[in-house]
């Protein structure tokens, strides 16, 4: 079995992402995607709820962020928050959206699920509850990404959309690292067949990408999914990683699916710091 690329740390608030080939190149990496634990919200958001976007109170999510964000030291001021509508646009960071979506989710990138910046000292985040976290590197131009793939996002090919953008802009295929974190798994993420005809449709060949179950329904493999999406982008296999944790299984995190939608989100991020200022 491959080696887990996401890692608990000493300040397990969130797990420890590391890509395959992590080149510095005068740039320290950071990544990483949260758990719920260690925050000061209350049930059913309890404890590290990081979304605004759920019916918790504002100030605990704040206070929440902030311990991130010393954890992981980079302070809010610096992070970037996407909207997160379930589809396939992105956006390019540049330092003028330093902050956004950090303190009202009001204020994020609107129409967005994906994120991608060459600038260093801005921590682009993503928020989840089973749904798919993309993270995107390219060591050697300094180029960090994130994404959001719901089962929408998955069919409308965010990855693949993301992969195109970087070479539009001169990024080969063979220089773009990937990693595929925790989310629901094909153990506990039951769809009906309109889902997997959208599947079909994106993937053009779905064999081993869900069990069909006895009363119609299928057992889908998402991040799978989203992995054969960056095979055909070109994506090297030795260059993308994937979580085994499953969201619903495990304890360590919240699930939109097993919590019955009333609970709290993780946060995935990634960014480059400056290691000679």
């Amino acid at each position: 079995m491959a080696k887990e690329p996401f890692q608990q740390t000493t300040a397990i608030t969130s797990l420890a992402l590391e890509f395959p080939d992590q080149a510095e190149r005068g740039s320290k990496l950071k990544a990483g995607f949260t758990t719920r634990r260690n925050g000061v919200s209350q049930a059913p958001f309890s404890s590290l709820n990081l979304g605004f976007h759920v019916p918790d109170h504002a100030n605990n999510v704040l206070a929440n962020r902030n311990k991130l964000a010393d954890d992981v030291g980079i302070p809010l001021e610096q992070w970037v928050v996407g909207e997160q509508i379930h589809g396939a646009a992105l956006a390019r960071v540049t330092l003028n959206e330093k902050g956004r979506g950090t303190r009202s989710h009001k204020d994020a990138i609107s129409q967005v699920d994906g994120l991608y910046t060459d600038e260093k000292d801005i921590l682009l985040t993503a928020l989840y509850a089973d749904c798919v976290p993309l993270y995107f590197y390219a060591p050697e131009v300094g180029r960090v990404g994130i994404a959001h793939a719901g089962w929408k996002g998955t069919t409308k090919n965010i990855a693949g959309e993301m992969i195109s953008a970087w070479n539009e802009d001169g990024i080969k295929n063979e220089n773009i690292q990937v990693a595929i974190g925790p989310s629901i798994g094909k153990c506990c993420y039951e769809v009906d067949e309109g889902v997997i005809n959208e599947v079909s449709k994106v993937t053009g060949n779905s064999k081993g990408l869900f069990d069909e179950k006895e009363n119609g329904k299928y057992q889908l493999d998402l991040k799978k999914v989203n992995k054969e999406l960056l095979l055909k982008s070109g994506i090297k296999e030795y260059h993308i990683v994937v979580s085994q944790y499953c969201t619903s299984c495990s304890n360590l995190f919240f699930s939109h699916r097993s919590e019955n939608g009333k609970t709290g989100r993780m946060m995935g991020y990634i960014g480059l710091e400056e290691v000679w200022h």
